[in-house]
């Protein structure tokens, strides 16, 4: 049997090493980053666990409501799934560069299959100049104000993207906190026409390198007129205007989102996958 690293999760000591390691790959990182930037490694406050299998800058995992694969080769991958299945999975999904969470899920799945889906081919992309199509000026942050209106944009793009109501298990209370705490952050962004929200995004994680933009939703009858494209635009103007590069991953299959962030700028880094699991 495979040993992680004492058998334990990593904590203040390993500070230093992990921080090193998030350096080495900021942008497929970054969420993981943005939350130990903000609350360290203590299980309680990072939402999950930090793994490794000897020395952090080699081998990194996240387990959390997210498992995250970040570093390492075949042993490291046995050695993090032989942790991942050991107790009740927690875990919704997998996510993270494809070479990684391929592998990992190829022996995960006989104790956590069958996948609810498998997304294998999702495009990692990034850029941290202006963006090369205008941005939409009546793009905006949205206020605490404006929660109400924008929430079943939020909930319309999460159920279409990950095929699950948000509200099902708790009436919503727990994605409505999400939301309000990224709208109070000041990443939150729409663009409301007679009161409606026409297009949203949300600037998911923020790290001190990066600012990784999800949940980017055109209204169903207002799409074809090139929304997407150019509130995506004013995002990452938004993003880079911080200090930071902008980046996203998209779904191989999703050809105009695509096409729309081509027009952006964006250029294509790496390669994520996505395990959705019930």
């Amino acid at each position: 049997m495979l040993k992680l690293l004492g058998d334990r999760p990593l904590g203040a000591r390993d500070s230093e090493a992990v921080a090193r390691a998030l350096d080495l790959d900021p942008v497929a990182m970054c969420m993981v980053a943005a939350r130990f930037e903000e609350h360290g490694l203590t299980p309680r406050l990072l939402g999950g666990e930090m793994w490794s299998n000897g020395d952090p800058a080699a081998a990194l995992c996240f387990s959390g409501a997210n498992l995250i694969p970040m570093l390492g080769g075949p042993r490291d991958i046995d050695a993090f799934v032989e942790r991942a299945v050991r107790a009740a999975r927690i875990c919704s999904s997998i996510v993270g560069r494809s070479d990684l969470v391929l592998p990992f899920w190829e022996q995960a799945s006989d104790h956590w299959g069958p996948a609810r889906e498998i997304r294998d081919h999702q495009p990692l992309l990034a850029m941290s100049g202006d963006p090369a199509c205008a941005p939409d000026e009546r793009v905006r942050r949205v206020g605490l104000d404006d929660l109400d209106a924008y929430l079943p944009a939020a909930i319309d793009m999460f159920v279409n993207e990950v095929g699950v109501d948000p509200c099902g298990t708790d009436g919503g209370r727990s994605y409505r906190r999400r939301i309000t705490s990224l709208i109070a952050a000041g990443r939150a962004y729409a663009r409301f026409d007679r009161g409606e929200v026409v297009f949203k995004a949300e600037v998911g994680s923020m790290s001190r390198r990066v600012g990784q933009i999800q949940g980017v939703w055109v209204a169903p009858h207002r799409r074809g007129e090139g929304l997407g494209a150019a509130g995506t635009a004013a995002v990452v103007r938004s993003v880079v205007a911080r200090g930071r590069i902008a980046s996203l991953y998209v779904n191989g299959f999703n050809d105009p989102a695509r096409g729309a962030y081509r027009r952006v700028g964006f250029a294509e880094v790496g390669t994520f996958a996505t395990i959705l699991v019930d």
